[in-house]
């Protein structure tokens, strides 16, 4: 036999399958990369309460997905250089010196094809399906690479300690809650989400963050009762009000000596004057500190999310706001808190506002004043910040660091401020529009 002449003995052959089957273990290791990361954990939670073992393995390896990913880039290296090398080795022995070339690109395209892109192009299709798939043999690679990947996480760490960034073991690569608003928005960008159901659920996801004081309606604005008053101008406050509870001051509006339940002042009086036999002075001696319920008060940096479960475990409705030294700053009630996720609720005995915002032919809105910004963002989907103001009016006198007169004007975040009215000090309407 010609010496020259490639001898494609047993030994030739059970390189190529050695190849070949370390390509199939490469495309194992990144589509199961792939599928493992892309899965909604939602989804695979599902499956696992159906009684799909596979899901529940993936969602118990998803769980550090640090040592997750070293242990499949570590194996998805290893075949791959491992196959790189042995189809050097043949094709050298072929084609001679010209064989590392020749090597470099069929196993260039190889490994692009069939073990890359082909793999994480069906992960990505099947997330939820391929990850249960792979978990049983993702599971036995990481219990086999588990000290070569704790000794590298240690080196990556350590190293990059040196540069100043500090990592957090136990993070996740998305909380759940920015995972699911960004899934929000995207599907509403998308057309897949409607509006108002993104902004319900956003709104219940974001009452942790939120406090009492971001939604209070302030003292200025609330209706009550001075138990000073006559009987009978008590009784025509009561009936003529929208609200069944009030609270109930003496001397000073801060002197809050407790609040009044429609019904229970109804009650009383109609008692009293039953057992008067109806006579006109019946009501002369009714004392409105009798009837009144214990106040409840609520810190302004109660979280809204805390404030809806104190509400719901006190069988309440209705809070004073109380800022740090225990002056009344506003009231709220769980309707308030409601509002925030479902929208405006209104009955049959509010009052008409009108429209805290309305569109001009110009494309620009007609904003009252003591609209949050939170809600003029949501029902134009802007994002003018609300850190350092709640209401509009507040954001246009914090950036402008003054009072402003009717007819200025004022830009700011990419946004025109036109004052339109005034009461006092107090905005009352203003034109915005985006720039």
């Amino acid at each position: 036999m010609d010496p020259a002449s490639p001898t494609l003995d047993a030994a030739f052959w059970l390189t190529v399958v050695t190849i070949l089957f370390l390509l199939v273990l490469s495309a194992f290791f990144s589509g199961s990369e792939t599928a493992l990361t892309a899965a909604s954990r939602g989804k695979l939670r599902t499956r696992a309460d159906k009684g799909d073992t596979g899901a529940a393995r993936a969602l118990k390896i998803t769980e550090d997905n640090e040592r997750l990913i070293g242990s499949v880039l570590l194996g998805n290296n290893l075949v791959n250089i491992l196959a790189a090398s042995l189809a050097t080795a043949i094709f050298t022995r072929v084609f001679g010196d010209s064989g590392v070339a020749l090597a470099t690109l069929v196993m260039t395209v190889l490994v692009l094809v069939f073990a890359e892109v082909l793999p994480k192009t069906y992960a990505i299709t099947n997330a939820e399906a391929a990850a249960a798939r792979a978990a049983p043999a993702i599971r036995v690679a990481i219990a086999v690479f588990s000290p070569v990947v704790g000794a590298v996480r240690a080196l990556v760490r350590g190293i990059l300690w040196l540069f100043g960034v500090r990592t957090d073991p136990d993070s996740q690569i998305l909380a759940v809650r920015e995972e699911i608003a960004g899934a929000l928005h995207l599907g509403h960008s998308e057309g897949v989400v409607e509006k108002e159901d993104r902004d319900r659920i956003l709104g219940a996801l974001d009452l942790g963050d939120r406090t009492v004081e971001e939604i209070m309606l302030h003292r200025s604005r609330i209706e009550m009762i001075d138990a000073g008053l006559d009987p009978r101008a008590i009784l025509e406050q009561c009936l003529q009000s929208s609200h069944t509870r009030l609270p109930v001051y003496r001397d000073d509006p801060d002197n809050i000596i407790g609040v009044v339940h429609a019904k229970d002042l109804l009650r009383a009086m109609h008692k009293l004057v039953n057992d008067n036999g109806f006579s006109p002075d019946a009501l002369k001696d009714f004392d409105i500190a009798e009837v009144v319920m214990q106040s409840y008060f609520v810190p302004e940096t109660t979280t809204l999310d805390d404030q809806m479960h104190q509400f719901l475990r006190m069988r309440s409705h209705f809070g004073l706001v109380v800022d740090e030294y225990g002056v009344l700053q506003g009231l709220i009630t769980l309707e308030d808190i409601l509002e925030e996720i479902v929208g405006e609720i209104v009955d049959e005995f509010d009052l008409d506002p009108g429209q805290p915002i309305r569109k001009t032919d110009d494309n620009q809105f007609l904003v009252d004043g003591a609209m949050t910004i939170r809600d003029l963002n949501r029902a134009t989907d802007w994002n003018l910040p609300d850190d350092e103001a709640n209401t509009v009016a507040g954001l246009v006198i914090h950036e402008a660091q003054i009072i402003p007169e009717v007819k200025q004007v004022f830009v700011f975040h990419g946004f025109r401020f036109e004052v339109l009215a005034k009461d006092g000090n107090r905005i009352t309407r203003l034109k915005v529009g985006r720039l």
